[in-house]
């Protein structure tokens, strides 16, 4: 496929992901995005504006944003102040109207990707108010009479953490991908990526402490990609070795900097409960 995205150097897509852009593209619909937090979804888009030479326009929704903002705002209250005051830019109802990241993704004059990040946290009718814009890649603006229509139709990646189920119309219209967690051979492509030449005996101890900690049980939140980046950025810099970890590993303490890879008390007390036991 021309112009297809296969990963970039900073960014390490499996086959699965980039079939599932690729196919996005090529069917001209949203590519709706789920996984864990820390898999880089958010990062996808980013990189795929990279790899692709495209402008990039981010939206990361709230639980206060509403679809509206995407489209634009008509600032009607600032328009009777200046009204008040005589200004003449009163005349010019276009100079009230503040452009969304969907309009301006529209506006371009070259194709670009656009970037609806956690639509999950909004309102559940949020995606279904969406459902036409993204559809016909066209909306009314009221205010100044006029369709705005896409110049090109820009690539759409939506992520979600799953904290609310989408309505079944918006899925219809998406293609979608969950990006799995990376398993050990990805994971150490990765980390290629952020610290190249790492020892390799320091980078199998790291993981086998982090995937290790990953499978226990009752774990609140479990350790993500991004978090085990920072932990082996802490290790290098106090430069803990392959040694020291197998060392702590064998008289079953808690590996140094843990606070970069277990966020809350109830998970590190687990953690350090099954250690003084002998469970590694």
């Amino acid at each position: 496929m021309a112009g297809s995205f296969t990963g970039t150097d900073n960014y390490i897509a499996t086959r699965e992901l980039q079939t599932a852009v690729n196919a996005a593209v090529a069917l001209q619909r949203p590519l709706l995005i789920k996984g864990e937090p820390g898999t880089g979804k958010t990062l996808l888009a980013f990189e795929v504006a990279r790899a692709l030479n495209r402008p990039l326009f981010t939206w990361h929704v709230k639980s206060t944003t509403t679809a509206q903002q995407g489209l634009y705002e008509y600032d009607a209250v600032s328009r009777l102040r200046d009204s008040q005051l005589g200004d003449a830019r009163v005349n010019e109802v276009a100079n009230y109207i503040k452009k969304g990241k969907i309009w301006e993704a529209f506006d371009t004059d070259e194709p670009s990707v656009l970037l609806i990040d956690e639509i999950d946290k909004a309102d559940i009718e949020f995606p279904n108010d969406l459902l036409q814009e993204l559809d016909r890649m066209e909306f009314y603006c009221y205010e100044l009479k006029e369709t705005i229509r896409a110049r090109h139709r820009p690539i759409i990646i939506i992520t979600s953490n799953n904290e609310k189920e989408l309505p079944d119309a918006f899925l219809r219209r998406c293609f979608f991908h969950f990006i799995r967690f990376p398993d050990k051979e990805t994971m150490q492509q990765i980390v290629d990526v952020h610290y190249p030449g790492l020892e390799e005996n320091l980078l199998a101890n790291a993981l086998k402490t982090f995937f290790g900690i990953r499978e226990i049980k009752n774990l609140k939140k479990r350790p993500s990609t991004s978090e085990l980046i920072d932990w082996l950025k802490l290790l290098l810099a106090g430069k803990v070795s392959a040694d020291d970890l197998n060392d702590l590993s064998k008289l079953n303490e808690i590996p140094p900097y843990l606070g970069a890879l277990l966020k809350n008390e109830s998970d590190y007390d687990l953690y350090k409960a099954l250690r003084e036991k002998g469970i590694k």
